[in-house]
């Protein structure tokens, strides 16, 4: 990249696919390729159960044991509209509140900020303390008789925070017992070892292409009394189990959530990543991750100019970095390290609310996976060493240090 050996430490963004998952995609199209569900012919038989096969996979992983539980969207960010469509448009109204932290991505926020505008609900929003986790002194405080949903983050997409979603689904349960709980795992199950069932929340999503999957597919988790009681998020073929002139009914699950053409490729291309991770093993994954982190936030740490977000213990985080280079723009910090192969990401990362709760209009981010080197990492701190040569900084010239969350803003 640029003539350099590239270093991909954008890994929060999207990940990388091993040749694993692009072969299992290609074997499809060249070998099995039909729609599913809808015929008796061979290929569609051998469509359908590699379809159904990647389900029972992705089930697996997460420690679900109800397959049909699992729910094939094209990303998180559609699962989270479907809960907010199919559930949330039925069951919250005017004067029902929705409790969420500052440190949401976009796709967790504006989604609940919109319904509430829509519907007339409270929406409360939850300050993080000086380690970016949840205040839970303001969290069990935002939590009143009227609460009727609770949505938090299982790892942080800025500050990489690690969320206790087992206690904080507790808390929800015995303080709001009306409450629904959501969990925003896009950042937590490429990562570390997530078993659903353990969690006590009532929904839970996550994204392919985090995993080493492709993009456009997704998975909402939740549970069947609710996926049951819900009505679909789409109309159209599949979703349905018959048609008359005057009334539909509907399929069962999770096929109702499921409209037309799924994207089975890319189905079949995240059980190919589940392959692949599975085979690693998640708890050597996080182990490399915490290692990676805790030598490049050492590293980080030595270089005076550098401001780093979030916490210092690479246990209580995951593999994300926020991070300013003194004054520079993130976007000037991201740009010099590109035209040294280093890719790395810059900006609010589609969580505004939280920029502006600490103060700042952006941010740079490197993020690491499975693949990633103290190698890369020792590349990435040269990069910054440039950027400090670049822009001539001397940390004497101002007070800016490396410094955690504040959450008094």
């Amino acid at each position: 990249m640029n003539g350099k050996p590239l270093v991909y430490l954008d890994n929060a963004a999207t990940s990388q696919k091993p040749r694993q998952v692009l072969e299992a995609m290609d074997d499809y199209w060249r070998k099995h390729n039909a729609n599913v569900h809808r015929g008796i012919h061979t290929l569609s038989v051998e469509a359908t159960e590699r379809l159904e096969d990647a389900r029972k996979k992705v089930a697996d992983f997460v420690g679900v044991k109800d397959a049909r539980e699992i729910v094939f969207v094209r990303n998180a960010t559609e699962a989270i509209n479907l809960v907010a469509y199919s559930w949330g448009r039925l069951n919250i109204g005017r004067g029902d509140e929705i409790v969420l932290t500052v440190a949401e991505h976009h796709s967790n926020f504006v989604v609940w900020q919109q319904l509430a505008l829509e519907n007339g609900a409270v929406l409360k929003i939850v300050p993080v303390d000086e380690n970016g986790e949840i205040d839970l002194a303001a969290f069990k405080k935002a939590l009143t008789k009227k609460t009727k949903l609770v949505t938090f983050f299982h790892v942080s997409n800025v500050l990489g925070t690690v969320n206790d979603v087992h206690r904080l689904s507790g808390i929800v349960h015995r303080k709001a017992p009306r409450a629904v709980v959501v969990v925003d795992g896009a950042q937590a199950v490429p990562h570390m070892p997530v078993n659903i069932d353990s969690i006590g929340c009532d929904f839970y999503v996550f994204t392919g292409h985090k995993m080493l999957g492709p993009t456009g597919i997704g998975v909402l988790w939740g549970r069947r009394e609710f996926l049951e009681a819900m009505p679909p998020f789409l109309f159209g073929g599949e979703m349905i189990s018959k048609v008359s002139l005057g009334r539909s009914s509907w399929n069962e699950l999770p096929w109702k959530f499921e409209a037309g053409t799924p994207n089975i490729a890319g189905a079949i291309g995240l059980g190919a990543a589940v392959d692949y991770l599975t085979a690693l093993g998640m708890g050597n994954v996080r182990k490399h991750e915490m290692e990676l982190t805790e030598y490049a936030l050492k590293q980080l740490g030595k270089i005076d100019d550098v401001i780093i977000y979030g916490s210092k213990d690479s246990e209580k985080r995951g593999g994300v970095i926020a991070f300013n280079v003194g004054p520079v723009h993130a976007h000037d910090v991201a740009s010099i390290l590109d035209s040294e192969g280093i890719a790395i990401r810059s900006g609010h990362h589609c969580a505004q609310p939280l920029m502006e709760f600490l103060g700042i209009e952006s941010a740079a981010r490197a993020s690491f996976y499975i693949y990633n080197t103290k190698e890369e990492v020792d590349k990435f701190i040269a990069g910054i060493d440039k950027v400090v040569k670049v822009f001539k900084l001397r940390s004497t010239d101002y007070s800016l240090r490396s410094t955690a969350v504040v959450s008094s803003q």
